[in-house]
Protein backbone atom coordinates (compact mmCIF):
# COMPACT_ATOMS: atom_id res chain seq x y z
CA UNK A 1 0.00 0.00 0.00
CA UNK A 2 1.46 3.21 -0.96
CA UNK A 3 2.26 5.77 2.09
CA UNK A 4 -0.06 8.66 0.77
CA UNK A 5 -3.02 6.83 0.34
CA UNK A 6 -4.68 8.47 3.33
CA UNK A 7 -8.17 10.11 3.43
CA UNK A 8 -8.57 12.22 6.89
CA UNK A 9 -12.22 12.88 7.66
CA UNK A 10 -13.70 14.84 10.20
CA UNK A 11 -15.99 13.12 12.56
CA UNK A 12 -19.24 15.15 13.84
CA UNK A 13 -21.15 15.91 10.52
CA UNK A 14 -19.43 13.75 7.73
CA UNK A 15 -19.43 10.09 9.58
CA UNK A 16 -22.28 10.72 12.09
CA UNK A 17 -24.93 13.00 12.96
CA UNK A 18 -23.83 16.22 14.83
CA UNK A 19 -25.18 17.99 17.85
CA UNK A 20 -24.99 21.26 18.83
CA UNK A 21 -25.26 19.87 22.51
CA UNK A 22 -22.26 17.71 21.47
CA UNK A 23 -22.20 13.70 21.10
CA UNK A 24 -21.81 12.72 24.28
CA UNK A 25 -22.09 9.35 24.71
CA UNK A 26 -22.07 6.36 23.07
CA UNK A 27 -25.93 6.01 22.48
CA UNK A 28 -25.71 9.45 20.99
CA UNK A 29 -23.15 8.43 18.51
CA UNK A 30 -25.33 7.74 15.44
CA UNK A 31 -24.17 6.73 11.92
CA UNK A 32 -25.10 9.48 8.90
CA UNK A 33 -27.11 7.27 6.11
CA UNK A 34 -23.94 5.91 3.61
CA UNK A 35 -20.89 6.96 5.67
CA UNK A 36 -20.09 3.86 7.45
CA UNK A 37 -20.85 2.04 3.52
CA UNK A 38 -18.08 4.91 2.49
CA UNK A 39 -15.56 3.90 4.74
CA UNK A 40 -15.55 0.56 3.63
CA UNK A 41 -15.48 1.27 0.29
CA UNK A 42 -12.15 3.29 0.64
CA UNK A 43 -10.55 0.65 3.09
CA UNK A 44 -11.42 -2.08 0.18
CA UNK A 45 -9.54 0.56 -2.09
CA UNK A 46 -6.57 0.28 -0.45
CA UNK A 47 -7.24 3.75 1.04
CA UNK A 48 -5.96 4.57 4.93
CA UNK A 49 -8.94 5.99 6.97
CA UNK A 50 -7.81 8.41 9.64
CA UNK A 51 -10.16 10.85 11.83
CA UNK A 52 -9.25 14.35 13.13
CA UNK A 53 -11.59 15.93 15.03
CA UNK A 54 -12.41 18.35 17.80
CA UNK A 55 -13.78 17.64 20.35
CA UNK A 56 -14.12 20.50 23.16
CA UNK A 57 -16.64 19.01 25.24
CA UNK A 58 -13.78 17.16 27.40
CA UNK A 59 -12.58 20.69 28.08
CA UNK A 60 -15.86 21.93 28.72
CA UNK A 61 -16.21 18.78 31.54
CA UNK A 62 -19.60 17.17 28.87
CA UNK A 63 -17.44 13.60 28.64
CA UNK A 64 -14.72 12.08 29.84
CA UNK A 65 -11.75 10.47 28.15
CA UNK A 66 -13.09 7.12 28.72
CA UNK A 67 -16.38 7.98 27.18
CA UNK A 68 -14.65 9.06 24.27
CA UNK A 69 -12.99 6.06 23.53
CA UNK A 70 -15.94 3.69 23.98
CA UNK A 71 -17.25 6.40 21.08
CA UNK A 72 -15.04 6.17 19.38
CA UNK A 73 -14.90 2.10 19.91
CA UNK A 74 -18.67 2.09 18.76
CA UNK A 75 -17.63 3.97 15.51
CA UNK A 76 -14.75 1.65 14.29
CA UNK A 77 -16.55 -1.76 15.20
CA UNK A 78 -19.64 -0.50 13.15
CA UNK A 79 -16.87 0.62 10.49
CA UNK A 80 -15.70 -2.58 10.55
CA UNK A 81 -18.88 -4.89 10.41
CA UNK A 82 -19.55 -3.09 7.09
CA UNK A 83 -15.94 -4.47 6.01
CA UNK A 84 -14.18 -1.19 6.53
CA UNK A 85 -11.48 0.27 8.80
CA UNK A 86 -10.65 3.12 10.74
CA UNK A 87 -6.77 3.16 11.12
CA UNK A 88 -6.56 5.84 13.83
CA UNK A 89 -8.76 9.03 15.69
CA UNK A 90 -6.77 11.40 16.41
CA UNK A 91 -8.30 14.63 18.68
CA UNK A 92 -8.21 17.63 20.01
CA UNK A 93 -9.18 17.91 23.67
CA UNK A 94 -8.90 21.18 23.78
CA UNK A 95 -11.72 24.33 24.21
CA UNK A 96 -12.16 27.28 21.46
CA UNK A 97 -10.02 29.57 23.87
CA UNK A 98 -6.93 27.48 24.53
CA UNK A 99 -4.60 28.39 21.83
CA UNK A 100 -3.37 25.24 21.18
CA UNK A 101 -2.11 23.46 17.89
CA UNK A 102 -3.80 20.72 17.64
CA UNK A 103 -7.44 22.40 17.39
CA UNK A 104 -8.67 23.06 13.83
CA UNK A 105 -8.06 25.48 11.76
CA UNK A 106 -4.55 24.61 12.99
CA UNK A 107 -2.32 21.81 11.31
CA UNK A 108 -1.69 20.47 14.70
CA UNK A 109 -3.59 17.14 13.89
CA UNK A 110 -2.27 16.03 10.84
CA UNK A 111 0.88 17.22 11.94
CA UNK A 112 0.05 14.21 14.36
CA UNK A 113 -0.85 11.63 12.07
CA UNK A 114 2.14 12.28 9.56
CA UNK A 115 4.23 11.98 12.29
CA UNK A 116 2.36 8.62 13.54
CA UNK A 117 2.33 7.29 10.58
CA UNK A 118 5.86 8.65 9.32
CA UNK A 119 4.10 9.83 5.85
CA UNK A 120 3.45 13.64 4.67
CA UNK A 121 -0.26 13.77 3.98
CA UNK A 122 0.55 16.52 0.94
CA UNK A 123 -2.44 16.24 -1.48
CA UNK A 124 -4.43 13.69 0.54
CA UNK A 125 -7.95 14.31 0.86
CA UNK A 126 -9.50 16.06 4.11
CA UNK A 127 -13.73 15.97 4.10
CA UNK A 128 -15.14 17.74 6.61
CA UNK A 129 -18.21 19.89 6.98
CA UNK A 130 -16.84 23.18 8.25
CA UNK A 131 -15.08 26.06 7.31
CA UNK A 132 -12.47 24.92 9.92
CA UNK A 133 -11.98 21.53 8.25
CA UNK A 134 -11.36 23.33 5.18
CA UNK A 135 -9.06 26.07 6.63
CA UNK A 136 -7.19 22.66 8.11
CA UNK A 137 -6.69 20.91 4.91
CA UNK A 138 -5.40 23.97 3.48
CA UNK A 139 -3.05 24.61 6.14
CA UNK A 140 -1.26 21.31 6.15
CA UNK A 141 -0.99 20.95 2.27
CA UNK A 142 -3.94 18.70 2.29
CA UNK A 143 -6.91 19.07 -0.37
CA UNK A 144 -9.99 20.12 0.73
CA UNK A 145 -13.42 18.41 0.30
CA UNK A 146 -16.87 19.62 1.85
CA UNK A 147 -20.03 17.55 2.32
CA UNK A 148 -23.10 19.19 2.77
CA UNK A 149 -23.91 17.07 5.84
CA UNK A 150 -23.83 18.46 9.72
CA UNK A 151 -22.67 22.05 9.48
CA UNK A 152 -21.97 21.31 5.26
CA UNK A 153 -24.86 23.58 3.99
CA UNK A 154 -24.56 26.36 6.33
CA UNK A 155 -20.30 26.21 4.90
CA UNK A 156 -21.38 25.73 1.48
CA UNK A 157 -22.90 29.32 1.46
CA UNK A 158 -19.97 31.08 3.74
CA UNK A 159 -17.21 29.16 0.85
CA UNK A 160 -19.46 30.72 -2.23
CA UNK A 161 -17.47 34.40 -0.68
CA UNK A 162 -14.39 33.57 -0.31
CA UNK A 163 -11.44 32.34 -1.42
CA UNK A 164 -12.32 28.96 -1.19
CA UNK A 165 -15.10 28.81 -3.66
CA UNK A 166 -13.65 26.28 -5.88
CA UNK A 167 -13.70 23.69 -3.28
CA UNK A 168 -15.21 20.32 -4.34
CA UNK A 169 -18.71 20.25 -2.63
CA UNK A 170 -21.39 16.60 -2.11
CA UNK A 171 -23.97 15.99 -0.85
CA UNK A 172 -22.49 13.61 1.63
CA UNK A 173 -19.90 11.02 2.43
CA UNK A 174 -20.76 8.46 -0.13
CA UNK A 175 -21.18 10.88 -2.71
CA UNK A 176 -17.36 12.08 -2.47
CA UNK A 177 -16.47 8.93 -1.74
CA UNK A 178 -17.97 7.73 -5.08
CA UNK A 179 -17.85 10.81 -7.04
CA UNK A 180 -14.10 12.52 -6.64
CA UNK A 181 -12.99 8.72 -8.27
CA UNK A 182 -11.35 7.19 -5.10
CA UNK A 183 -13.56 4.31 -5.69
CA UNK A 184 -14.21 2.03 -9.16
CA UNK A 185 -17.72 0.09 -8.87
CA UNK A 186 -17.25 -3.59 -9.63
Amino acid sequence: MLPNRFIVLDRDGVINKDSDQYIKSPEEWLPLPGSLEAISLLHRAGYRVVVATNQSGLARGLFDEITLARIHQKMADLVEAQGGRIEGVFYCPHGPDDDCDCRKPRPGLIEEICSEFETDLLGCYLIGDSLRDIQAAVSAGLTPVLVRTGKGTETESRLLQSEFSDIPVFDDLLDAVKNLGLVHDD
